[in-house]
């Protein structure tokens, strides 16, 4: 039977989710998951209460502490001062199963290409096999796009600032005479949908998409329809 390994590389992501699911997920798998070959690592980088919580420490009884800022973070994880006076560069305290007091071990340098080569020779001992039910489909895509612009003055301020190629909240807001909230989640809408681009300070966006010029008859007058 194949061992699995449960990895999660930031686990106050998913506390600040879901903390009672991912708590029960994660004491359900500690308790029961080692007679099936199932390992679980977790890691954080905030080692607060609220991350590691009692409930979970009972049930992962070896960790380890890499260097934190304050003896309060060493005592979260090991339950005892030292890893705020560790050196860093792989430099850390051990706490095994059964154990009282840290065990100081000195991590190995990995290279980019060694860990390339390790992934590669797991990939290759079997094809990837998904659960199609948690695969995204083009259908859910499209219902988050349409989701993003349910604002009614969206297409309305795509097209303001596209023809003023400049965009900032307070644009908006004098042009709509809308709240800064309102306006301030059309410019992100505008942002993931590529129309403008990052904030740069007090700056206007850098519009992205490029103005197009109306259509003309003979005489250079504008023929589009209003």
């Amino acid at each position: 039977m194949p061992f699995i390994v449960v990895i999660v590389d930031e686990l106050a992501d998913l506390m600040m989710v879901a903390s009672n699911e991912v708590e029960d997920a994660i004491t359900r798998l500690a308790q029961m998951a080692r007679a099936a070959g199932i390992h679980m690592i977790l890691a954080t980088q905030r080692p607060s209460v609220d991350v590691i919580t009692g409930i979970i420490k009972a049930n992962v009884p070896s960790r380890v502490a890499f260097a934190v800022s304050s003896g309060t973070d060493s005592r979260t994880i090991i339950d005892s001062n030292g890893a705020e006076k560790l050196l860093g560069r792989g430099d850390m305290l051990f706490l095994p199963m059964g154990e009282n007091k840290g065990i100081r071990v000195q991590g190995a340098f990995i290279s980019d290409h060694e860990v390339e080569e390790v992934v590669k020779f797991v990939t290759e001992q079997q094809s990837a096999n998904y659960e199609e039910k948690m695969m995204v489909t083009d259908e859910e895509v499209a219902n988050d796009k349409k989701e993003e612009s349910e604002d009614d003055l969206y297409d309305e301020a795509r097209e303001l600032v596209v023809e003023m190629q400049t965009a900032s909240v307070s644009l908006l807001q004098r042009r709509f005479r809308i709240g800064y909230n309102r306006a301030a989640r059309l410019v992100d809408e505008l942002e993931a949908n590529h129309v403008v681009g990052v904030s740069e300070g007090s700056k206007p966006r850098k519009v992205l998409v490029e103005k197009t010029e109306a259509p003309t008859d003979e005489n250079g007058q504008d023929t589009s329809i209003e």
